[in-house]
Order: C-alpha cells, then structure tokens, then sequence
C-alpha cells in the first residue's frame, strides 16, 4: 500500500454507526431479553474452531464447506477455520465439556460470522446471527417451545408480514425411502435438470426440492412428498409439533418442499419468511429467510458422540435490522451544559454527572464552544431535562420535565 493512503474496509465487511447501530442494538438487546424469559442460558463460543469440527458436522459436499469457509494453518500445522455458522461448536462443546449433565440443555448466543460469498443486500462475509438450540430432548415439545421463542422474538421487534413455513423430513426410515424415491423420479429427467441438480442427484437430492433454477423448479411440482413416506411414529410427532403451534397461537403454513440437504436433519424442518407483498419483502425480498432452522437429531454421532437428539434456528441481526425501522438514539434523561469556562462549573458538573448516572439517569455533558452554541446543541438533541451550570450565585436553571428525585440531586450541588 502506497505510502499515506488510507486502508479501506475489507470486502464483504461493515462499520456499522448510527441509526443502523441503534438497530442492531435494539435487535440483539430483544434478544437478550426474550431469551431470559425462555431460560435459555447464554454461551459464548471461540471464533475459530478445528476445520474438521465444520466439514464433518456441516458436510464435506456442501458449499459452506467447499467454497465459503475461511480456513488457515496455525503455526502449530493445525487447519483452523472461523465459524460459518454456531451450531457446530455448539455440538463440539456439547461432547467436550461434558454438557450432557444438564440435558436437556437449553443455550443461546449471538454474534460474528465468517463465509467467503459475494457480498449482496443482507449478506455480508462477515455477518452476526442469533442461535437458540435445545441438546437433549427428543420431545416435540421442544421445537414448539424454541418456534414460539422464534415468533415472539420477531414480534418483540416489531416485524410483521412474516410467517412460519413448516415441513416434516420423518424419522431416519422415513427420510431414507422418500430420499430413493426423489432419486428415481429425479433420475428420469435428469439431463433437463439444472448443472447443479444433476450433481445433487446422487449426494443430497432432497437439496433439488429447494432449487429456485427454472429448469428444476418444473419437476418439483410433481415430486414424491414426504408424507407418503412417513412411519406412524413420524406423522405423531409432526402433529404435536403443527397442534402444540396453534395451541401456543403461533400461525404458520406448510411448506411441501422446504428440506434439509443433510442425513441427520430430522423431523421440524421451519423458515420464517416475508409475505409476498410485505413491508419485510419489500425490503428483503420474498424468498429471503429472515430465520430459520430444524431437529437434527444424527449430528453428535458426525462428531463422534453419542446419538444426542437437538433441535435449533438463526437469524441473521444485519436482515433483523434492516426491518426493525428507525431505532435512534434514546434522549438522554439529562443533558448538562456548562455555561462558563472555569474550575468550578466543570467541577459542578462532574460532580452532578456522577451523582445522576449512579441514580441510573442516562446523561450527557456539552461544554465545548461558545455558550450559546453549547445551549443550541443540547437543546436539538431534545433531553427530557436541560441543566445549565454555572460557577457562582445562580448555579444552575433546569428546563424540561424534571421529577422530584431529580430536584433534589441538583440541589445538592448548588
């Protein structure tokens, strides 16, 4: 780089200020608090994990593995390789820590992202999701309690015109007839299938139900579905799943074709994702899941533990923000202008900043500038209360709606 020139941001990334931080803010602090009131207790992960921890828990044919993952050599000679996505460390800590104590173990965090693809509206290299995951319960009860976590979190937020798309993959015999089935009805038009079809056809053909390739979406239609495969105990649990949703009011629709590419994707398969016509499509776009997720009951065994049944979603904070609206910074409860120059109003009003912060008022100080610019900037930051400091006599004129307890704190210094 030349001498002098300023670095800029790498592709792919975002320094996010302002209205757009506000929002981002907003979004991981609702979060926060609805997952408090589920009990979800907080985790936080490494950034970077072992590359096997990804490829053999994501899948060595998948895109994420094979083209979108930021992998290195430590110094040490290990393949390192930074998150694409959380539940996989998850299910590592699961395994090593020796989590399985507290099955069924309910967790929860948020944070950065890593995947190599080009940069688009929403999407981003580096990128921040929430993750809420249930390690441990086998029952149906589960999906319903982390779904209904999922739609009161968007409506926290404030997000409408979105709605939850579900769909059964089975039990591990049901999935496996219907996925030969879908390979012979795939099989037999399979030059008229897109160059990507044809090479899921054998690897992962339940991936071809989800192509949005004109060519493929012409035989989607009319391919085997799920539920002419599912065993008795499969439909079961699918329908204490759709009952527990409506009893719990959360509204969602079927969704015949919404699949997991994976072996050990199981049973819930859900996406919420924005009414065609929507506010939330407008700005994303129909097609775009804003969060989504399924019961991956075979994913301890890909790392080598035990069959543990689990049930998780994400949701991307960036397309969150995006539909949460203006989020600007809250007025602050006091603003405190310091009118003159000298030792003892900056005294004054470190002193009143200090008593007000610790009685849990939000505060500002403005004493920089002329004293009539001082004034005209607090005043277009629009506080609940002005205090205007000054060093002798009068020491103070307050203006807004001040309570009581407020009062008395300035009195106190004046």
């Amino acid at each position: 780089m030349a001498k002098g020139k300023t670095p800029q941001a790498i592709r792919g990334t975002q320094d996010i200020f302002g209205a757009d931080a506000e929002a981002f803010a907003f979004v991981a602090e609702t979060f926060e608090r609805v997952r408090k009131l589920y009990r979800f207790r907080r985790v936080e992960m490494p950034v970077f994990e072992k590359t096997e921890v990804f490829s053999r828990a994501i899948g060595e044919t998948t895109d994420v593995v094979s083209k979108e993952m930021y992998s290195f050599e430590d110094r040490g000679g290990d393949s390192l390789t930074l998150r694409p996505e959380f539940t996989a460390g998850i299910a590592r800590a699961y395994l090593t820590n020796g989590w399985q104590q507290h099955a069924p173990l309910k967790v929860a965090t948020h944070g950065p992202l890593f995947r190599y693809e080009r940069p688009q509206k929403g999407r981003y290299r580096q990128f921040h999701q929430l993750d809420a995951e249930i390690i441990g319960a086998a029952e149906p009860q589960a999906d319903v309690e982390l779904l209904a976590m999922a739609d009161q979190l968007l409506r926290e937020l404030g997000i409408e015109g979105v709605t939850l798309h579900l769909n059964t993959l089975g039990d591990g015999d049901s999935r496996e007839a219907w996925r030969a089935a879908l390979v012979e009805y795939f099989s037999a038009v399979k030059g008229e299938l897109s160059e990507d079809s044809q090479e899921r056809l054998e690897k992962n053909p339940l991936r071809i139900l989800d192509s949005k390739d004109r060519r493929d979406r012409k035989f989607v239609a009319d391919a085997p579905k799920i539920d002419a495969f599912l065993s008795d105990e499969a439909k079961a649990f699918f329908e204490a799943v759709t009952s527990g949703l409506d009893a719990a009011g959360v509204k969602w629709k079927r969704a015949e074709s919404l699949v997991r590419g994976l072996d050990y994707y199981r049973h819930t398969a859900f996406e919420f994702i924005p009414d065609e016509g929507s506010a939330a499509a407008d700005a994303l776009g129909s097609q775009s899941t804003i969060l989504g997720g399924g019961r991956y009951d075979g994913l301890m065994e890909s790392l080598g533990g035990a069959p543990t049944p689990a049930v998780g979603w994400a949701a991307g904070i960036e397309r969150l923000a995006m539909l949460v609206g203006d989020k600007g910074e809250t007025p602050a409860d006091v603003i405190v202008v310091v009118e003159e120059d000298d030792e003892g109003s900056h005294a004054k009003a470190s002193f009143l900043l200090s008593l007000l912060r610790s009685e849990g008022f939000t505060t500002e100080l403005i004493a920089s500038g002329s004293p009539r610019k001082r004034y005209d900037k607090a005043v277009k930051k629009s506080p609940n209360v002005l205090v205007s400091l000054r060093s002798g006599g009068d020491s103070s004129n307050v203006s807004g709606d001040a309570d009581r307890k407020l009062l008395d704190i300035i009195d106190r210094i004046t």
